[in-house]
């Protein structure tokens, strides 16, 4: 097997745990948080940069690339990783929350999901299937099964035909996808709603091979009910295989998830709110383009050991976001992944330490939850 996964400690008092996930293009050190590159990029940032800041393993979008340049380009390339210059693991999503978020400009049906092109309005249909062959052309090391995602609040009878569709497409995607060097995660959907989440377990274990996603959470429900279904669904999932919460990524998400004994996680978030002038702190929230900072030499953060933190003031980074210069919101974005970054870090740093409980608490106890909105 070219993937394996390894626990190498567990927190005895939450359910936090620290292990070594396998792939043919390196070791990731669990808990992590994973930087997203929709477009083969991670926004702003070149890849020294990403290592830079001790990202293990970046993400890219099926969805975006196959509409742009398309995966035929990137195959002819060679594959992902050697298209944008990156030799760590990558991950590709399938597309399935791109395609959902189209909402008007999308049909689905059994045989699949036809769309408009965002782009230019081109008509497209991908069936499990296409989906395979576009994500093994890209040739990133873990791939996503097509899914079907809900909106917060759905119906329950909407939910329940979702996860019929999901569990169909799942098949199919298994089927197709005979790729050694590529490992397929089944995503567990279910909405709110716990009887269809564990309904939705069960579909999926017999094609968790070494690696389960949760899906549908983080799209509109308040984080309260996300936390609830994540310990509903920790005593159902795989214990030895990596575990995938998709589409999470604020710093409180984050050491909520670890928690709950989610492995790995990844958001747009923090490049995303960076752009527009915001940092990620430990206490919550900071809108750096306001003008309260005009006059604030210090860094973003004191005991940050990010490039942007370590050589610039708030006062200039301010300056850049609100003269729209370009290197404002790269250094923004530098900081916010450091941050997130390292939160993973020293999660498996307590945890290998036995002291998990407390960084959880300390950290929880200085979050100000009201800066948690963006």
């Amino acid at each position: 097997m070219n993937f394996s996964y390894e626990i190498i400690k567990e927190c005895p008092k939450t359910k936090a745990r620290a292990g070594i996930f396998h792939t043919p293009h390196g070791d990731i050190k669990t808990p992590v948080f994973m930087p997203v590159g929709t477009q083969a990029t991670v926004k702003g940032l070149m890849v020294e940069q990403l290592k830079d800041i001790g990202s293990q393993i970046i993400l890219s979008n099926t969805y975006h690339l196959y509409l742009r340049p398309g995966h035929e380009i990137v195959k002819q390339a060679g594959g992902l990783h050697k298209f944008m210059n990156w030799d760590r693991p990558i991950l590709t999503d399938s597309g399935g929350f791109q395609v959902f978020s189209l909402s008007s400009l999308r049909k689905v049906s059994e045989d699949g999901v036809e769309f408009r092109s965002h782009l230019n309005g081109s008509k497209h249909f991908i069936t499990p299937e296409k989906d395979m062959e576009i994500q093994e052309a890209l040739g990133a090391d873990i791939i996503m099964a097509f899914d079907q995602c809900t909106e917060a609040g759905c119906s329950y009878e909407k939910a329940f035909k979702a996860r019929n569709l999901t569990k169909q497409w799942l098949e199919r995607c298994y089927k197709y996808h005979t790729t050694e060097n590529q490992m397929l995660f089944p995503i567990v959907q279910g909405n709110i709603y716990k009887d269809l989440r564990k309904i939705c377990v069960e579909d999926c274990l017999p094609y968790a091979k070494c690696g389960i996603a949760i899906g549908g959470l983080s799209v509109g429900e308040e984080k309260s009910v996300m936390y609830d279904i994540l310990d509903y669904l920790h005593p159902l999932l795989p214990h030895n295989q990596p575990r995938y919460l998709m589409g999470v990524g604020s710093p409180d998400c984050l050491i909520e998830g670890f928690a709950r004994g989610i492995d790995m996680m990844d958001c747009v978030l923090p490049t995303r709110i960076a752009r527009n002038g915001t940092a990620f702190t430990r206490k919550g929230k900071m809108v750096i383009k306001n003008s309260s900072f005009k006059n604030d030499f210090k860094p973003i953060e004191e005991d940050c050991d990010c490039y942007a933190c370590k050589n610039y003031s708030r006062a200039y980074i301010r300056h850049l976001i609100n003269a729209g210069e370009m290197l404002g919101a790269q250094l923004l974005s530098i900081h916010n992944l450091r941050t997130l970054i390292r939160l993973a870090e020293e999660s498996r740093e307590a945890i290998l330490g036995d002291y998990f409980k407390d960084y959880y608490e300390e950290f929880v106890t200085n979050y100000d939850l009201s800066k948690s909105r963006f």
